[in-house]
């Protein structure tokens, strides 16, 4: 299929119905988040195993600090863009059932997005790592310790060390077993265990479609794959969608 068909075919399976949508960085980085394993990504120039960790958190947070407000924090003027909204807008009118996403930057809710299943946590709320209770965004950009403990603050994501949410687990597997169609929007299926959900899609039956800029390991059993930018490509679907 040549660009313009698989656009067609993608909106006739979102037409269908009980899609899932599974985002990764490459979607946000349309709204110029900077992505984690592409060659000019985050991981490519840090050590993610030194600096977003448990034990940099607990032994170097200086630098666990400095590493968050420089890189991961998403200041206020980054916004949802075109693929999050038109994700928002399938969801609304019933075509998605459910988001399963990589990304922690949580600009998917702020589209309008409902039903989001975040793997790998969010940079909100940020929490006392040692007593667990809410801090202020302020107070961890300025390195404040928990003013109920002492303790350190810390984004709500999943550090290196520490296991995946077990209810974001449990739900993405249940919308990976009853979809009919399964969207993979800018992610490299490279991460375990979350790749496994497009091939748990796939084996029960639904369509796999793949958009992302770089080529992934699933591409082979993907039925639509696409390798250009998110945001035009669902533009487009979205187009022909409102055709049929």
């Amino acid at each position: 299929m040549n660009y313009e068909e698989k656009a067609k075919e993608l909106a006739r399976l979102v037409r269908a119905g009980d899609v899932v949508i599974f985002s990764g960085a490459g979607l946000s980085t349309e709204s110029g988040l900077q992505d984690f394993r592409s060659k000019n990504g985050i991981w490519a120039h840090a050590d993610p195993a030194r600096l977003a960790s448990v034990g940099a958190l607990e032994c170097n947070y200086d630098e666990f600090l400095e590493f968050y407000k420089a890189r991961l924090y998403v200041p206020d003027e980054v916004k949802p863009n075109i693929g999050h909204k038109i994700v928002a807008k399938w969801e609304k009118e019933g075509y998605v059932k459910g988001v399963i996403t990589q990304n922690i930057d949580r600009l998917h809710q702020r589209a309008g997005s409902v039903n989001v299943w975040e793997l790998h946590g969010s940079l909100e709320p940020i929490k006392c790592h040692s007593c667990g209770k809410p801090g202020s965004n302020e107070d961890f950009l300025a390195g404040t310790p928990c003013k109920y403990c002492g303790g350190h603050l810390r984004p709500s994501v999943v550090l290196f060390g520490e296991m995946l949410p077990q209810r974001a687990l449990e739900a993405a597997d249940e919308l990976s077993d009853s979809c009919k169609t399964f969207i993979v929007l800018g992610s490299s299926l490279v991460v375990s265990p979350a790749n496994y959900f497009p091939r748990q899609a796939k084996m029960h039956g639904a369509k796999l479609a793949i958009v992302n800029l770089e080529e992934t390991p699933l591409d082979g059993i993907a039925d639509i794959t696409v390798h250009e930018g998110i945001g035009a490509f669902l533009s487009d679907t979205e187009k022909y969608m409102r055709q049929q």
